[in-house]
């Protein structure tokens, strides 16, 4: 598909199709998270501390429906739930590590310091 046509069919463009599976205030962040290790609930909250609850369970959700994550729970007591990247979630490594450079690069070429980080 070319460039032109996804202005007559913005939909069909990947880089919407990306924007919509990985876009969002905190999945790349939980993707950057996840990308070394699989992680409880409880570490991902709390390595993320502005997000809520409600809004860390929404994504990891939306996350598991694309097929980036999986969720696996243990029949325990307490129940032990993981989260991790699942082999399509893997190869979002390499974009994740790329956004997590130029944001490291932003930040110290001093332009970031007006940005606000919520």
């Amino acid at each position: 598909m070319e460039k032109s046509s996804h202005i007559e069919n913005p939909l069909g463009c990947p880089m919407v199709m990306t924007i919509n599976i990985i876009g969002g205030k905190w999945k790349p962040v939980i993707l950057h998270m996840l990308s070394s290790r699989s992680m409880r609930f409880g570490q991902l909250k709390n390595c993320i501390p502005p997000v809520s609850q409600k809004m860390l369970t929404q994504q990891l959700r939306e996350l598991e429906l694309d097929g980036i994550v999986s969720r696996t729970v243990y029949p325990e007591v307490p129940p032990r739930v993981d989260y991790a990247l699942t082999a399509l979630g893997e190869s979002l490594i390499p974009v994740i590590e790329t956004l997590y450079q130029w944001g490291e690069n932003y930040l110290k070429s001093g332009a970031g310091k007006h940005a606000e980080v919520v």
